[in-house]
């Protein structure tokens, strides 16, 4: 066993290595961009380096960077951690050239895997079942739109050289398809440096399911069963479990077995992933075809150590190490459930949101994987991925109680999560039975993406208090607390007492007076009146509003107070009456960042005629890649950015004349 590994990753995955390669007696080192120098892998490590400024491409991804920190810290191995640079083969032989261990398969085995297209042909002589589809190498427009007819609609067009739904377009009509690949390929090459594509027949209700295989250098694999990873929004895992709900013994045999093939034909070693698409509405077929391998740990690996009582990345370090793999369990243990935290709003089709992580309280009695804190920052450079929440339990059932007690102990303040979109899966009806597919969260859309409703009176009364004690906190005079003007009772001579505190949440504005009597308030608000008080009892908040007494938290920053109560979060904007009237940056004629990022393609010009729904601008932010397009047809005015330009939400990205649209 190596004695110092040096991770070349950073957030949670680098905080998960760092907690094995600490039991293992193994010294950890970090490496860092300027956006982390702060960051909790950085303070957990036993030593860290800077490796560049915060973009990825300057840091992360930047192999030199990372071999010299090796050097420097006199680490003898590397783990990749996922994505960066953990499937990239240049790095793999980098790291050899170095005399540093990779820990990870074989570069060979990386290239093999790496190209879907590639990788299909190899699978198809492995007699590993295939989807139907082209997966050759001429990339004619003209070829791939007759490929797609003879599969047949709908069909799905894939990057051959990426995964996380990167250069994915679903095309049902073919008057369509022209367009899809015209993005898939832009959006391919973007991502991946490669714009070459695959086109399958699409499946209408699949189920993603995979197989974790490992293998070591003494020609041994082994398969720890299944995955389902099947909830999913914009083609990215939002839940994922083991088993797979309703696998039959029959189908575990044949999928493992099939994995294990594919990992074998390409001399595959450590850790890795061959994910297989299922057809749910044929499930009594038991058929399956491969996707594709992932040769690294996948971010859903916790569901596998549950069921398994394995530490995955322990198995890592002792094969890269050189050591046999032990006995593989036979026997799966209970059941898992994995759900991932993003900082992204599912009202705005998930886009990611950043900023400060105003309050953050992780939930315990189940592993949450992080690699952030309180006071920490949600950047446009990274993945927006807040923790990883991992329920087990002895069967499904008990799982998904646990998971959705820990969801309803989840907090957090400061930025837009999708934890309240989580909670509702959790507690959807089709999900507790099983019934999971691709396409869950766009059925239930209606349910599940439901804007909120009114908040409880009790909420807003726990928000309004919230106020009151900000207030009274900010009008105590240094150096005299006693002083008459401190006190925030609410006195006035010849006058009713009352403050009023303006809330505004899910589009209304509400109006509450309180008044004081000691520490019980009375706040009336629609007519009625609730007696309330904020008690700190036992180390915890409790509000006691009226009959009702339960435990709350309450957050408040300048101009928002968020209540967490019963297991709901209610955000909530303070509204001065006394301020001015807002300026709205939204308008007719302009075309807005809806988010910040990097500005990676600029298709228009000024005096240019666009038609509706042309695309004019191309932003990256978060390993995502948005498309801005003309809400009408009209006539460019101005341009007001350049691709590489870094740009906050809501910039003026595009100007058009008078005529255009508005």
């Amino acid at each position: 066993m190596f004695s110092k590994l040096l991770i070349a990753n950073r957030g949670e995955i680098a905080c998960r290595i760092i907690r094995t390669a600490r039991r293992l007696g193994v010294s950890s080192v970090a490496v860092y961009s300027d956006a982390d120098a702060g960051a909790l892998h950085v303070a957990e490590a036993d030593a860290a380096y800077r490796i560049g400024p915060a973009a990825p491409r300057d840091s992360y991804l930047r192999i030199e960077a990372i071999l010299d920190a090796a050097r420097r810290s006199g680490a003898q191995a590397v783990h990749p951690g996922y994505g960066f640079l953990s499937e990239n083969a240049g790095f793999a032989e980098a790291c050899a050239e170095a005399g540093l261990v990779f820990v990870g398969p074989p570069a060979a085995a990386i290239r093999a895997m790496g190209g879907k297209s590639q990788a299909k042909a190899l699978m198809e002589r492995a007699g590993v079942p295939l989807v139907p589809g082209y997966h050759g190498a001429d990339q004619d427009p003209g070829l791939l739109a007759r490929e797609a007819a003879r599969i047949g609609y709908p069909v799905l067009i894939k990057a051959s050289a990426g995964g996380g739904g990167k250069g994915m377009r679903i095309v049902r009509d073919a008057a369509d398809f022209a367009a899809a690949l015209a993005g898939a390929k832009r959006e391919a090459a973007s991502s991946f440096g490669d714009d070459r594509v695959l086109v399958e027949r699409y499946l209408q209700r699949p189920r993603h399911i995979e197989v974790q295989v490992f293998a070591d250098l003494h020609g041994r694999c082994v398969s720890l069963f299944e995955r389902d990873c099947s909830v999913q929004r914009r083609h990215q895992k939002v839940m994922e479990e083991a088993p797979a709900p309703g696998m039959t013994d029959s189908m575990r045999a044949a999928m493992g077995a099939a994995a294990i093939a594919a990992a074998q034909s390409v001399g595959y070693v450590g850790a890795g992933t061959v994910e297989f698409i299922a057809d749910n509405d044929r499930a009594e077929d038991e058929q399956f075809f491969f996707m594709e391998m992932n040769t690294r740990l996948q971010v859903e690996h916790p569901v596998t150590e549950a069921i398994t009582g394995l530490d995955l990345v322990e198995w890592q370090l002792r094969v890269a190490a050189g050591e046999p793999l032990p006995a593989a369990p036979q026997n799966i243990d209970g059941h898992a459930i994995e759900v991932r935290l993003y900082a992204e709003d599912p009202a705005r089709d998930f886009l990611p949101s950043v900023g400060r992580l105003a309050h953050l309280r992780l939930p315990g009695g189940v592993r949450v994987d992080t690699g952030v804190r309180s006071g920490d920052r949600i950047t446009p450079d990274y993945d927006p991925m807040i923790a990883k929440i991992i329920a087990h339990g002895p069967d499904r059932a008990a799982a998904l109680r646990r998971l959705s007690a820990a969801l309803a102990a989840t907090e957090l303040a400061g930025v837009q999560t999708n934890l309240g979109l989580l909670r509702a899966i959790a507690a959807h009806p089709e999900f507790a039975a099983g019934g999971v597919d691709t396409g869950f969260i766009g059925r239930h859309a209606d349910t599940l993406l439901a804007p909120p409703g009114a908040p409880p009176a009790e909420a807003l009364v726990a928000a309004a208090l919230g106020v009151l004690q900000a207030r009274a906190a900010a009008s105590v005079l240094p150096g005299d607390p006693h002083s008459p003007w401190a006190d925030s009772d609410s006195w006035r001579m010849n006058l009713d007492g009352g403050q009023p505190v303006t809330l505004r949440a899910a589009g209304l504005t509400q109006v509450l007076r309180a008044s004081r009597s000691g520490e019980v308030w009375t706040i009336a608000h629609d007519g009625t009146q609730h007696t309330a008080a904020l008690l700190a009892e036992a180390g915890k908040h409790l509000l006691r509003c009226g009959d009702l007494t339960c435990p709350v938290t309450v957050w408040t920053e300048p101009g928002q107070v968020t209540v967490v109560l019963q297991g709901e979060t209610h955000a909530f904007e303070i509204i001065d009456p006394l301020a001015p009237p807002r300026t709205e940056t939204a308008g007719a004629g302009r075309v807005m960042a809806p988010i910040p990022g990097r500005v990676v393609s600029v298709l228009v010009q000024p005096g240019d005629t666009v038609a509706r729904g042309q695309v004019l601008v191309v932003v990256e932010a978060m390993k995502m890649e948005l498309t801005l397009t003309a809400p009408e047809a009209g006539t460019v005015a101005a341009v007001n950015c350049a691709v590489g330009d870094m740009v906050e939400e809501g910039r003026d990205l595009v100007d058009f004349a008078d005529d255009a649209p508005g």
